[in-house]
């Protein structure tokens, strides 16, 4: 008998990431299979990266396939993953795909099995999150072509962030924008909604009545903050939309709407305010080189050290606002591609928050690289600190899980 397992999928512009999850009725166990397929991209190379297992390969997509598929990259990519799942899971039966999607916008926050009135709604959103929905939605499209018969289950960053009080959700704006949808959302929560699951076994101080007062950083290429108060968002660095709040690896995070009045002014239009804010900005704007921290990290050039004081700045800047939703701090975790590998960035921030009673163990801080869960306060320090790897696929697994369970 075939072993059930859900399909989580993260489709991007020109990657689509995936990872396999057996379930019982217990719950969702660990991948057994995961992986990314690059270079989707008019006139990239199709790439599949994978691991299972011990075993680990790359294999790029050959041109007969892409061929076959009518020259459609992200169809012949499609194939070549069904190919890969069924040699390397034989045993498995595929029972839902489970989809990130950015923005569930004010009518979703919770999990459902997607149909084509929500699909039509959803993509009322794109322009919210350009670098994200479409491409997500775009990645439904695909899956349910290529699986018919399979539920399509879409699972909403937004999700976490339902519980923000009105104070934080609400723009200084006209109501008549408040009630068109134009409101704080907050993003990242499927990351958020892991790394709270997995804290609430390591820290009975991050859910204690008395306590509770928790700042969670999603740092990479994507960055925001959270405020978490016994287990709920009460705060986020991200609002409107995915372009709010920190400085991010090509998005330049807040910015005085002030900026976009006088660019529009010099005969600014609006792709290219898109693309500057979006693509053109952040880390890689400031530096010049780089949106990766990596490579910023192993340059001598000054302003590739400026990028990062800057992105180290504002992360000490925004714990400053979230720590005074919570009116202080009993718990700060790091996660994300930089938040759970950068030593020096972690370091850095915790001096600058000192104040608050941070303090970080050097050598247990450098010990932490991201592999597994991991404290990394001092005995004295007042405020736990941890490094807690996320995993946004398994939070969507388990959502699809639970749907369909609902379902039979």
């Amino acid at each position: 008998m075939k072993s059930p397992v859900i399909l989580s999928v993260n489709a991007g512009s020109s990657s689509i990431k995936f990872a396999l999850y057996p379930f019982t009725d217990e719950g969702v166990t660990r991948t057994k299979l995961t992986g990314v397929i690059e270079g989707l991209q008019p006139g990239g190379k199709p790439l599949i990266k994978f691991s299972a297992g011990t075993e680990t390969k790359a294999l790029a997509l050959d041109e007969a396939a892409v061929h076959t598929a009518g020259g459609d990259q992200f169809a012949a990519a499609l194939q070549a993953l069904h190919s890969l799942l069924m040699t390397h899971s034989a045993d498995i039966h595929i029972k839902a795909v489970a989809h990130r999607i950015v923005h569930g916008g004010e009518r979703f926050s919770a999990s459902i099995v997607i149909d084509e009135d929500a699909l039509n709604y959803l993509h009322t959103l794109d322009t919210l999150a350009p670098l994200h929905q479409p491409h997500n939605l775009d990645g439904v499209v695909a899956f349910s072509r290529a699986y018919p018969d399979i539920p399509q289950i879409a699972c909403f960053d937004t999700g976490f962030h339902a519980t923000m009080p009105d104070c934080e959700t609400t723009l200084a704006l006209p109501q008549v924008l408040r009630a068109a949808g134009i409101r704080r959302y907050g993003f990242h929560g499927l990351s958020y909604r892991y790394v709270a699951s997995h804290l609430a076994q390591q820290s009975a101080r991050a859910f204690d009545p008395a306590a509770g007062r928790v700042i969670m950083l999603h740092l990479g290429n994507g960055a925001s903050g959270c405020a978490m108060r016994n287990g709920k968002s009460i705060a986020s660095s991200m609002g409107f939309s995915a372009l709010d709040g920190l400085m991010m690896g090509t998005r330049c995070g807040a910015l005085d709407p002030g900026v976009l009045l006088h660019l529009m002014q010099q005969g600014w239009d609006e792709k290219r305010l898109e693309t500057t804010l979006y693509k053109e900005s952040g880390l890689l704007g400031v530096s010049g080189i780089s949106a990766d921290m990596r490579t910023l990290r192993g340059s001598p050039d000054a302003q590739a050290g400026f990028a990062i004081d800057l992105f180290t700045y504002r992360v000490i800047r925004e714990c400053g606002a979230l720590s005074a939703c919570l009116n202080g701090l009993d718990v700060l975790v790091f996660t994300g591609g930089i938040g759970e590998h950068d030593t020096i960035l972690r370091q850095r921030v915790a001096e600058g928050l000192a104040y608050l009673g941070v303090q970080v163990d050097a050598a247990k801080n450098n010990a932490a690289r991201g592999d597994d869960i991991a404290s990394i306060h001092t005995p004295n320090s007042s405020t736990e600190v941890w490094v807690v790897p996320t995993d946004e696929g398994r939070i969507a697994a388990m959502d699809a899980q639970q749907l369909l369970q609902a379902m039979q």
